[in-house]
């Protein structure tokens, strides 16, 4: 098995910035829930879209500690408090993901949530990550 194997049921039509499934085999790594504030726990901006940019680029910063890139995230929990807004900047959101985490779609998850903890942030996201077994 290479670094990762998509799994695609036949005669599924295939998912557009996601995959349905993934297998991996290797050392886990697990984030806690990011958002899009800085290393001081500063938001820089209240737009959605950067907020995505920054809070993946904390999860890539924690990751990058474990010796894991964006190729080795297997899985993203998105947690959102306006589902209505996420749909109508999913290009922008599209651009900024892309940004950061390249043509890499993992399995993924998007939930619309009440409120986040911090009143500023306007979305969270959950990573695992597998860093493949040296042979």
């Amino acid at each position: 098995m290479s670094l990762q194997q998509i799994l695609q049921p036949i005669g599924w039509q295939r998912p557009r910035g996601f995959s349905n499934g993934v297998m991996a085999k290797g050392r886990l790594v697990f984030t806690g829930g990011q958002i899009g504030w800085d290393s001081e726990c500063c938001f820089a901006s209240l737009d959605l879209a950067d907020q995505v940019r920054q809070t993946l680029g904390n999860i890539l910063a924690i990751l990058a500690v474990a010796g894991a890139g964006p190729e080795h995230v297997v899985r993203l929990t998105w947690y959102i408090t306006d589902k209505r807004e996420y749909l109508a900047r999913s290009k922008e959101i599209g651009v900024a993901y892309r940004a950061v985490m390249g043509n890499h779609y993992p399995a993924m998850a998007v939930v619309q949530v009440a409120e986040l903890v911090e009143d500023a942030a306007r979305v969270e996201i959950e990573a695992t990550a597998v860093i493949p077994d040296a042979d």
